[in-house]
């Protein structure tokens, strides 16, 4: 199923070779799953202590778990977190896109939950990632105890970035770091210590991994009602991706108990929010939820 996410066979067997060195690196003991669903196998990265509350990371598009390698050491003090590659992207799951319209995600998931064991758990989500929390808890909402969000997918307008993007791949590397720029933000000159093989292989996932150009399915105002657990969403007022104004106004008219962060500068990758998503996972996951 190359055809599906990689441009091509050698692209997808270089992404996951350096995908699986950079997991060398996880900051903490952890566990490597393969569990059956009806999607294919589906990768998991267990850490954390084996009674703790059962947290859920569900990355974003273009990524893999290696996203959340800023974040573990610090969540897995408190919790057991499960970092589950999404199926479809570049990660170690099936190279398979079912449709977003509908519940085939849902289906997956709840094959990942069997298989983790898990009756309910917290859910921590970005982007795509984000979406998918929503589209769950939106409809297995006794399986979610608690939605942190950052610039998730789903709730706000989504934007036509593809119309500034595309003059730009027309001029070279140039127009490709700006891209890059516009979604991500200016780049540090010395990527932060212990990062670069991070930065490496986010690019070459850009360069190998087919993007998902498709309108992502909002939740509706009664959907967005509909979720009573505690939310934390965070987005950034320079997102090119999402309308991140939309986002804070339709949670604050639909679901005004969920905590909007909007961070007026933040662009659609908002690095330096472990603690923050800490702070609230510890205010509002206390039960084990298995």
């Amino acid at each position: 199923m190359n055809h599906v996410v990689y441009r091509s066979p050698e692209g997808a067997a270089a992404v996951e070779a350096q995908y699986r060195r950079v997991l060398e690196d996880w900051p903490v003991p952890k566990t490597d799953l393969y569990l059956p669903t009806r999607q294919g196998s589906t990768f998991v990265l267990a850490c954390g202590p084996l009674d703790a509350p059962p947290v859920v990371l569900l990355h974003g598009s273009q990524a893999n778990s290696a996203a959340w390698l800023p974040d573990v050491a610090l969540w897995s003090t408190a919790f057991r977190l499960f970092a589950v590659d999404m199926i479809g992207e570049a990660g170690l799951s099936a190279r398979v896109r079912p449709e977003l319209d509908g519940d085939a995600h849902a289906l997956w998931l709840d094959d990942v939950f069997e298989g983790l064991g898990l009756s309910r758990a917290a859910l921590v989500g970005t982007s795509l990632g984000g979406w998918l929390a929503l589209d769950y808890a939106s409809r297995r909402s006794a399986a979610v105890s608690a939605l942190a969000l950052v610039c998730p997918a789903g709730i706000g307008r989504q934007k036509n970035f593809l119309l500034k993007a595309l003059p730009l791949l027309l001029l070279g590397q140039w127009g490709r770091r700006r891209m890059w720029e516009m979604v991500f933000g200016p780049a540090p000159q010395t990527p932060p210590e212990g990062m670069q093989p991070l930065v490496q292989l986010m690019e070459s996932v850009e360069r190998a991994v087919k993007p998902r150009v498709v309108n992502i399915p909002q939740l509706t105002d009664a959907q967005l009602r509909g979720l009573r657990m505690p939310i934390l969403a965070i987005v950034g007022g320079r997102d090119v991706l999402l309308d991140s104004r939309d986002t804070r106004a339709r949670l604050e008219r639909a679901a005004p108990h969920a905590q909007v962060c909007f961070i007026e500068d933040g662009y659609h990758f908002l690095p330096g929010q472990a603690s923050r998503i800490m702070d609230f996972l510890q205010r509002h996951v206390t039960s084990l939820g298995r």
